[in-house]
């Protein structure tokens, strides 16, 4: 259940959103609901908690669809490795920050809307939300490109490590961006004949060692180390056995 558009003043800021957005509703009572928190809604239908769960569907299809085309010789366990690189909660915040969501919800009392005090949680949400809005009011057509001005250059970055296994040059970007800090590869095990010797190494990035993954020489571990904690940090299951 929607609610109703009910002051000049909710008007002007989904007026403002959709021009900083860049997409304008032909239903605005949908971008009224998606920026809608529980706390200020009249009743939990009436959040953006159904849109969110819509909005979270339609960003994985749009995603899928864009590492399917961007990596044709990827297996099905790479791309759902790509996937997880790509996209996540903390993606979405940074997203949903970028576009400065958080100035536009509607909260309860204690609730502060803007950018710098809305929990990255509610952020993430009201991204996803936005998401599943835009999907109701113009379909896929109009919700891919709104994707993909976010998603697009995520791809793009991921694209041009993962061709060449490059994935502790990701990481390194994403520990400078996120973290300021630069990941470490330490050795925690070997094992096997001179000849043939396995490694086990986990990336190090501040005072977090994130788990570390098994490969066939240093290299092949470090890569793997690298995916490992790209997954952790994006609250994904690590893609390469640990133990």
């Amino acid at each position: 259940m929607q609610q109703e558009l009910t002051t000049s003043r909710e008007a002007d800021i989904l007026e403002e959103c959709q021009n900083t957005i860049g997409y304008h509703f032909r239903q605005p009572e949908l971008l009224r609901a998606a920026l809608t928190h529980a706390s200020g809604a009249n009743t939990r239908l009436a959040s953006n908690e159904r849109l969110e769960f819509l909005g979270d569907s339609v960003l994985g299809l749009v995603t899928c669809e864009q590492v399917y085309l961007r990596f044709p010789d990827y297996q099905e366990g790479d791309l759902t490795k790509v996937k997880s690189v790509v996209v996540s909660r903390r993606t979405c915040a940074r997203f949903s920050k970028a576009l400065n969501l958080g100035a536009f919800m509607f909260l309860g009392r204690g609730m502060h809307a803007h950018t710098d005090k809305v929990p990255a949680s509610l952020l993430a949400d009201v991204y996803e939300s936005l998401v599943g809005a835009i999907f109701l009011d113009g379909g896929l057509e109009a919700a891919r490109p709104f994707i993909l001005r976010q998603l697009g250059p995520e791809i793009e970055e991921v694209a041009e490590g993962a061709g060449a296994g490059n994935f502790k040059s990701q990481l390194q970007q994403v520990a400078q961006r996120e973290f300021s800090a630069t990941p470490q590869y330490v050795l925690l095990d070997e094992k096997g004949p001179d000849h043939s010797k396995c490694f086990k190494i986990a990336a190090v990035i501040g005072r977090h060692t994130y788990a570390g993954a098994w490969g066939r020489n240093k290299k092949e571990a470090e890569q793997r180390a690298a995916m490992n904690a790209y997954a952790q940090i994006n609250g994904e299951p690590v893609p390469f056995d640990h133990d």
